[in-house]
Order: C-alpha cells, then structure tokens, then sequence
C-alpha cells in the first residue's frame, strides 16, 4: 500500500485521526475475501449481473445521490484521495500526495503522472479545476458536491501536475470530501456538457469501467476499461479490473431480485430486505452487511410550513415515533433503530437515545399543549383545521413504504393523520429544492460529520427552511475548525440541537445489506458503504 503523505503540522496528523470512523461489517458465511466466499485463484474475464431496485435518472456521479446508482457510476470516475472503511483514514488515489496549510483554508494535491480518461485525453490540474470550477453550476442535483466545495475561493492549476484549492474560511471536511464519488474526476469535455446531457449521457471517466449503455429505469452496462493502472492504494489488485462487463439492471421488486439471484440470473443484488432473508441464507448465496455513516434514514421536516413551526408539534412526532418496533419489523437483521441524527458509524457521533425515546402519552401532551385536541375520530383538530400531514417517500429501497405505513399507524395513535405519497426517485432533489412538502423520507450517507452542515445549515441550501439560529453557529465552527476536541464538541452541540428542537425526525439507521452468489469474490463497500468493482471476479 503506498504510504501515507506526511502532514505539514502535528495538528493535521490529528485531525487525520478524527476521520477515524468505526464500522459495522459481517457476512453470513464463511471464507477469506471481502464476499465471504472462499476466494482459491483470481481470474480475470466473465460479466457480473447486479439486479438493483431502482434508478435515480441520471449516470453523472457528481449528481447521483441514491445509492443504487452510485453502486454503478461509482465505476465510472476515479476520486483524488480514497476513504479506508476500517480506519476512516484518507490514502492517496489519483492524488499521490497532499499539502494543507495550518488554518486549512488551502489544499495542494500532487497527481499522479501518466493518467488519462478513456477518451485518451490526460488527466491534469487543469482538468481538476474545470471540474470543481463547474460544481456551482450542476443545479439541483448536484447539493453534494456544491456542499463540499461551499466557500471556496479559487482552484488554481499550479503547475500540470499540481492543482491548489483555496478557501475562504478554514473547511476541515474538504479533504475527506475529496474520497467521494461526488468530486469523483470528469473529462474536460463531460465538465463542459450542461448538467441534464451528463444525467442522460453519462460522462467520460479515469475510472476501471466504461459507461457502454444507458437505458433509464432498465439497465446500466459498463465495460472494463484497457490499459487502467492508477486504482487506490486500498485495493489489492494492481493494473486493470478483473471483471470484462459489469450489467446493472433495475428491478424494482425485492421478491423478483431474489428469485432472480437463487436462479442464477443475476450473480448480486442489492436492498435485501427481512422478508427474504429465510431464503436467502445459506446453499449458494451470501449475505454482506456494513452500517452507513452519515444522516439516518427519518423524516425531513419543511420547517415552514405553519403547522410545523411550532416546535411541540415537531417534537410530539419525534416522541410518537417507536423507532425500534420499526427496525425489528421491518428492516434487515442488525439494523439498529437512530440513536441520534448520525449513524453510530459516524465520527464524532453522539448518543441522544434518551432524546429518541418512543413516548406516546408526551406526544399527546405536547399537541395537547400546542392546541390541538382530538375529535371524536381520534383525529385532533385546531380552529376548526384538522392535524393533517403529508409525508413524501421515494421507491428506492423496499424498506421504505412498510417503514412508514409503521410510521403512519404510530402517528394516528396519538392523532396526527398522515398521507403517504410516492414520488419517483428523480424528483427526489427537485422536491427539496422546491419545498412542496411537508416532511420527505431519507437518509443522506458520508463518513463525516460535516453532512450535519450540508444538511442542515440554514446558510446552504436550505431544504428543510430552518430558521437561522444558534445550530448555525455550532455547524460553521466545526467546519472551521482543525482543533479535533473542539470539533467534537460542536458536532455534539450541533446534534443535539437537531434532534431537541426536533428539527428531522431520526427514525433508523441505513444497513446496506446485499446479497451475492458463491461464484462471486472480492465484492467490497468502501467508507461510504457502496461498492467498489475494481477488485471483483467470478469463479
């Protein structure tokens, strides 16, 4: 593995270290690869079948946001630095090597020499300016990245090799953000193409697979890529991909995906829910499981709508909310229900469970004391107005419409009514950022606690109309900050503001559990718990 750049200050060593994040990874099975399988020889060649519940709309892994797109255009782009999912710590990638000033508001990242995208163009630090430079431009779809780059100053291309990033103010989480596939590296020429042609006609990468074809709602293919000899310093294998092909077709139906994989139609699938558990485990298929960092998968609350400004609604939700009757009815085994707005595999995670208990007769009394009182069909009312609440889903995960039929039989018990409505997963983005909502279920996964800021800061974009207040204040400093003890400390404070004015509404954290035949080998998640192809072969 190569070595890690040296730091220019014994406080960024330290902050390397606050990166560290734990994680939650088990097979059903045994054997000696990431898969579980036994792994005898690898060889190179075949095609791996991935049968996915949905598609997001879109092949750009700049705007990609759910997971089962990511899972395939993850393939597709190279990152500058790559995130270890066991130590949390950031290793080189296309970036050999990094220097950050001591306020970290600068970043100088050294490429490596002799890496081109597979349209033959090089890659160089003009192609990485272009790149972040055209950020601020992707729209809607594009929050992730624009978070990661938020105050930024200027890119400058030092020198072919040498790229420098300058921000405004200190932003700690740039570098780890530099690992996702959100900053994930384009061609010059798919950085100059408007944000809806990348979505329909995908982007040229540096990356160990090529987009071959794109059929929206129906499948992605992807092929290996000739010649590809710059991969992370994490993986084991050096040079190209072993796979030839990879096919990722979207089939929205849990029981269809596992039919489909005990058949052997398809060699993986993603989104395995409870119910087909019993018939997946054991003969000739594996279990793979990682807890995701990040926001846990809850309720997003339109903090402007006037039925929920008031913060004893808010907090009569969160209260009337039994987050463990959740997990264990309907999500995988090991799920565990939301201790706090961020995953237990986050760093810098705190445990707010006393916060999350499940509550109803306080959920009653806080409506009661908001004004709301319940009619004689349970439903309360207020002015003659009835306690009515829309919550807004997408159907990309199986879990999702039984979490919240869940979530809305709860609720009724203490007399809030609410209607579930789907969207298709393309609106998801569109839906944030045009605020018809009331509240909208989702999860947001990084392997760092600045996704609270992303998120949540009412100086960003905003989604979820928080007022500007003093988690503002907690969400810049912490992002400013390179003391890793203060940091913490305003991670906590920023938590525990969230969750006491119940601004979201954490229900359970996100297990991303797949299922793989035995003839599969070397399937690994990376720190974000998604996939990463490089390294897979059938045999």
């Amino acid at each position: 593995m190569t070595a890690f750049p040296d730091f220019r200050s014994p406080r960024w060593a330290a902050l390397s270290a606050l990166l560290t994040a734990g994680v939650l990874l088990t097979a059903c099975g045994s054997g000696s690869d990431g898969s579980g399988n036994d792994s005898g020889k690898p060889t190179s060649g075949g095609t791996l079948t991935f049968a996915v519940g949905s598609d997001a709309g879109c092949v750009d892994p700049q705007q990609v946001g759910s997971n089962e797109s990511i899972y395939s255009v993850r393939q597709i782009v190279d990152s500058l630095t790559d995130q270890d999912p066991e130590t949390g710590k950031i290793v080189p990638w296309l970036a050999k090597s990094w220097d950050i000033n001591s306020d970290a508001t600068q970043f100088t990242f050294h490429l490596r020499p002799g890496v081109t995208f597979s349209d033959g163009s090089k890659l160089t630090s003009q192609v990485v300016k272009d790149n972040f430079d055209a950020v601020p431009k992707l729209g809607a779809l594009g929050t992730l990245a624009q978070g990661y780059l938020s105050s930024v100053k200027n890119t400058v291309a030092v020198d072919p090799l040498t790229v420098k990033v300058t921000f405004t103010e200190p932003n700690a989480q740039f570098l780890q953000a530099t690992s996702t596939h959100s900053l994930g590296i384009e061609s010059s020429a798919s950085v100059q193409k408007t944000p809806q042609q990348k979505c329909s006609d995908g982007v040229v990468g540096t990356g160990p697979f090529v987009l071959k074809q794109y059929v929206q709602n129906q499948s992605i293919t992807l092929a290996k890529r000739t010649g590809y000899n710059w991969g992370s310093s994490l993986w084991t294998k050096k040079g190209e991909a072993y796979l030839d092909k990879l096919v990722f077709k979207v089939v929205p139906e849990p029981g269809v995906r596992a039919g489909s994989l005990q058949s052997g139609q398809v060699d993986a699938i993603s989104s395995v829910g409870k119910a087909n558990e019993a018939a997946l485990k054991g003969g000739q298929v594996t279990l793979l499981r990682r807890a995701n960092p990040g926001v846990v998968f809850g309720l997003g609350i339109n903090n402007s709508r006037p039925v929920l400004k008031d913060v004893k609604v808010r907090q009569a939700i969160l209260a009337a909310v039994d987050r463990k009757q959740i997990a264990d009815t309907v999500f995988p085994t090991g799920t565990k229900p939301a201790t706090s707005v961020l995953a237990h595999t986050t760093p810098d995670y705190t445990d707010l469970s006393a916060d999350l208990a499940f509550d109803a007769a306080k959920a009653k009394s806080l409506l009661d004391d908001a004004g709301w009182k319940a009619g004689s069909d349970g439903i309360r009312a207020k002015g003659g107005k009835k306690l009515s609440l829309v919550i807004s889903w997408f159907p990309n995960a199986a879990t999702n419409q039984p979490a919240l039929e869940l979530v809305q039989q709860q609720l009724k018990a203490v007399g809030i009514d609410v209607t579930l409505k789907q969207n298709q997963v393309s609106q998801f983005a569109t839906t944030l950022q045009g605020g018809d909502f009331d509240l909208v279920w989702g999860n947001v996964t990084r392997a760092d606690p600045d996704i609270l800021r992303s998120s949540f800061s009412s100086k960003l974009a905003n989604f979820y109309r928080l007022p500007a207040s003093s988690l503002d204040t907690a969400l810049s400093g912490q992002a400013a900050t390179t003391d890793t003890a203060k940091r913490k400390q305003l991670v906590d404070e920023a938590q525990k503001l969230i969750v006491q004015n119940a601004y979201n509404v954490p229900v359970v954290e996100l297990q991303t559990q797949l299922a793989v035949t035995k003839r599969v080998h070397g399937l690994a998640f990376d720190s974000g718990s998604r996939i990463q192809l490089h390294d897979t072969w059938i045999g």
